[in-house]
């Protein structure tokens, strides 16, 4: 088998109808667009018309909100910061920022920075320099004998 042998299996394909070309062809004339109106010209624009009546989209409630400034973060739990030191990803003695984690693997991309959180155990003595933190995960860290520093923090209210 090569690429240039392969080939789609006898009858998946169909060859597309031509229409409107004369009435022998059997979609000519109308050309499958049955007569006269507005849906048998082109450039329709009556699918939410509901004959003066109030469209649903209309009817139905606004709901919610998409901040235009909201902040998306990378989420890392403590449980997995400490599996990427003991597996030698993460140095212990450099500071863990963003690039850190990106280069241990334990992040894919960097959005617009990183949050920790408390979930898991962390045993080894880090410094963070990080964008967020909850209380549990800088309560965490400065128990195991590091220290959080925000970057690029946003006054929060």
């Amino acid at each position: 088998m090569k690429l240039n042998e392969i080939r789609d299996n006898e009858g998946a394909t169909k060859n597309r109808m031509r229409v409107g070309r004369g009435i022998g062809s059997g979609k000519g004339k109308t050309g499958g667009r049955g007569v006269k109106g507005q849906t048998s010209r082109t450039g329709v624009a009556i699918k939410g018309f509901e004959g003066g009546q109030m469209p649903l989209y209309r009817r139905l409630p606004k709901r919610g909100f998409n901040n235009p400034s909201a902040r998306d973060l990378n989420e890392v739990n403590l449980g997995r910061i400490q599996q990427a030191v003991e597996a030698g990803k993460l140095d212990q003695n450099a500071p863990i920022t963003i690039d850190a984690l990106i280069a241990a693997g334990v992040v894919s991309k960097p959005r617009d920075g990183v949050k920790i959180l408390g979930v898991g155990e962390l045993k080894a003595k880090l410094s963070f320099q990080v964008n967020g933190a909850s209380k549990s995960a800088v309560e965490a860290i400065e128990k195991a004998g590091g220290s959080v520093t925000l970057v690029g923090a946003v006054a929060q209210a």
